[in-house]
C-alpha cells in the first residue's frame, strides 16, 4: 500500500479505444478504478488479461478498467496496431493511447504490466506490478467496496461502452492467423483469432476445419474441440499426427488426422509460474504460452514465450522439461543452463541447431542440438531495447520485434513483425538482407519491397514457394521464391464460425 495521494487526470485530448468519448476520473466518482499499464508485445500484459476480465465480470457494477497502453516499440505507437491488439484479444474496457509515456511518468510506473488502484473518492491506494496478483486486486477491491458503502461513497452504476469489436467484429474468414505450416500433404493455418485449426491445399481449397471456433481447452472431433488461440504447428507425415502449441490454454495437442480427434498432450490448462528450469511428465506439467513447435526425431522442441526458455518433449516417454533457459528475461549466449532469452516466439531446425526468433529483444538465438550445445545469437541487438530496421550483420542488424523463423537452403526466413517486413538471414555469417516489405502497414501483391504486410509472424517454405501468416490482413501470402512475387492465398468457402457453413468439409 502506499500513501492515498489523489489521482492525476487523464488528458482527454488523447486517443481513446472502446469507448465514444475520453473518460474523466473526477465524472467516474463513486467506482473503483484500476489502470492497467500495458504494451501489446508483452506476454506478462496479455497473461494479466484473463485476471482483468474476471474483476470486470464479478465487479461489474462498481470496478472500471482502463488500460492506459505506453508503448515499447515504434510500432506499438500507432493507433490502428493498438486498435488490432484489442480485438486480437478480445479486450472490453477502455483503452487510452499513452502518447509519450505521459500518464506513465505521472503515476510513476516502472514496468509492465503494472496496475494502479484508484478508490471511489479519486486517491490513489496501490500500485501493483506483474503477474500472478488476481487475488490481491480482488481482495482489495472488495474492502473498497464495503468501506465505501458504508461511507455511502459508492456508486452502482454500470458504463455504457461501444467496443471497438461491436464497430468491427471478427467475421473475416480468418482471424489474425497467428502460424503457418505447409507441407507435402496439405497447408495448415492457426486461425489464432477463430479458434481452430484450417487445413487447406497449398492453393486454398479447404480439407478440414478443426476446432468448434470457440474459446476452450476440449478434446474430441474435428467439430466438438475446443482450442484457445493457438499458434505454431509441427507435422509428422509418417504418423499423420499434427502437433499444435495451444498458447492461451498453456498446453500442447495432438491432432491425429486419421481418427480426426484432437488430444491433449502435455499441459494442465493452467498457466505455470515456476520460471526455474523443471519438466515432468507431460500430462502433469504446467506450461507457460507456448508459441512455437519444431519436431526433431521424436522429440518436440517448443519455443515457450512466457517463460523465456526453450523446452522439449520426448513423444515416447510423454516426459517434457527446460532444454535451454535459465527463465531470466534477457539475452545470455553460452551453454544451455547458462542461457537466457526473451519471448522466444517462432523455432525452426536445421537438424543440428535450433534456430529462435527471440522476440523482445529483436534478434535471431542459435541453441544448439549437438556439442558443444551452446547458444548463440545470429543476429539482432540482444537488448530488450535495441531495435530497429537495419540490414547488415550480426550485432549491427536491428529488427522489430520479429516473431516468426523458418529455414530453407541454408538460409533463414524471418518475420519481421513490427517492421512488415520479410528478411533474409545467413545462420553462418548473420547476414541480414530485407527481401519483401516496404514497412507500410498494409495488404499490397506485388514483387519484392512493393509488397506490403501488417505485422506477419509465420513463415513456411516447401518447395520453391514460402508461404505468410500476414495476421493483421487476416491473410495467408505465397511467395513464389523463383520470382519474389507476392500473392493472397484465396480459400473459396471458408467463413467466420457461425457465419456460414464452408463448402469441401
Amino acid at each position: 500500500m502506499i500513501p492515498r495521494v489523489r489521482s492525476p487526470a487523464l488528458p482527454q485530448n488523447y486517443t481513446w479505444l472502446n469507448t465514444d468519448k475520453p473518460l474523466c476520473l473526477q465524472e467516474l466518482r463513486g467506482r473503483v478504478i484500476i489502470l492497467d499499464f500495458w504494451t501489446y508485445c508483452c506476454i506478462n500484459c496479455l497473461h494479466v488479461l484473463p485476471d482483468i476480465k474476471y474483476l470486470e465480470h464479478k465487479y461489474k457494477n462498481s470496478l472500471i478498467v482502463i488500460g492506459v497502453h505506453s508503448a515499447k516499440f515504434d510500432n506499438e505507437q500507432e493507433t490502428e496496431n493498438i486498435r488490432q491488439a484489442i480485438l486480437r484479444y478480445d479486450i472490453e474496457h477502455p483503452v487510452l493511447v499513452d502518447k509519450g509515456f505521459r500518464v506513465w511518468q505521472e503515476y510513476a510506473v516502472r514496468a509492465w504490466p503494472t496496475f494502479i488502484v484508484i478508490d471511489p473518492e479519486g486517491y490513489v491506494i496501490a500500485h501493483v506490478s506483474g503477474e500472478g496478483n488476481r487475488d490481491i486486486l480482488d481482495q482489495l477491491i472488495e474492502k473498497l467496496i464495503r468501506e465505501h458503502q458504508e461511507k455511502g461513497t459508492i456508486n452502482f452504476q454500470e458504463i455504457s461502452l461501444t467496443l471497438e469489436k461491436q464497430r468491427q467484429p471478427l467475421i473475416t474468414p480468418l482471424a489474425f492467423p497467428g502460424k503457418v505450416l505447409a507441407t507435402p500433404e496439405a497447408l495448415f493455418i492457426a486461425d489464432s483469432g477463430h479458434h481452430r485449426l484450417v487445413m487447406s491445399s497449398l492453393d486454398g481449397e479447404i480439407l478440414h476445419l478443426i476446432g468448434k471456433g470457440k474459446p476452450g481447452l476440449t478434446d474430441g472431433n474435428f467439430s466438438t474441440a475446443q482450442f484457445f488461440a493457438p499458434q505454431g504447428m509441427a507435422f509428422d507425415a509418417v504418423n499423420q499426427i499434427l502437433y499444435v502449441a495451444d498458447t492461451e490454454n498453456h498446453a500442447l495437442r495432438q491432432i491425429d488426422l486419421k481418427r480426426q480427434v484432437v488430444e491433449t498432450i502435455a499441459g494442465t490448462g493452467e498457466q505455470s509460474r515456476n520460471i526455474h528450469p523443471h519438466g515432468g511428465a507431460g500430462l502433469e506439467t504446467p506450461l507457460n504460452s507456448p508459441w512455437d513447435l519444431v519436431k526433431v526425431e521424436n522429440s518436440l522442441f517448443i519455443a515457450m514465450a512466457g517463460s523465456h526458455q526453450i523446452w522439449q518433449m520426448n513423444l515416447d516417454t510423454g516426459m517434457i522439461s527446460t532444454y535451454a533457459g535459465t527463465g531470466a528475461e534477457g539475452c545470455v549466449d553460452g551453454s544451455l543452463t547458462e542461457s537466457a532469452f526473451a519471448q522466444p516466439s517462432g523455432i525452426t531446425t536445421n537438424g543440428q541447431e535450433l534456430f529462435i526468433a527471440d522476440s523482445e529483444i529483436s534478434s535471431i538465438r542459435g541453441v544448439g542440438l549437438i556439442e558443444p550445445y551452446l547458444v548463440r545469437t545470429i543476429c539482432g541487438s540482444g537488448n530488450l531495447f535495441g531495435f530497429g530496421d537495419i540490414d547488415g550483420q550480426g550485432e549491427e542488424v536491428r529488427l522489430q520485434h520479429c516473431l516468426g523463423v523458418t529455414y530453407a537452403n541454408n538460409f533463414l526466413w524471418v518475420a519481421d513483425t513490427y517492421n512488415h517486413k520479410i528478411k533474409l538471414v545467413s545462420p553462418n555469417t548473420g547476414n541480414c538482407q530485407t527481401v519483401l516489405g516496404d514497412s507500410s502497414a498494409e495488404l499490397q501483391d506485388g514483387q519484392g519491397k512493393i509488397t506490403r504486410f501488417f505485422e506477419p509472424s509465420g513463415l513456411s517454405v516447401i518447395d520453391s514457394h514460402l508461404y505468410i501468416s500476414d495476421t493483421n490482413n487476416h491473410a495467408i501470402r505465397r511467395v513464389d521464391l523463383n520470382t519474389l512475387e507476392v500473392t493472397t492465398l484465396q480459400f473459396p468457402g471458408l467463413c467466420a464460425p457461425d457465419v456460414c457453413i464452408p463448402k469441401n468439409v
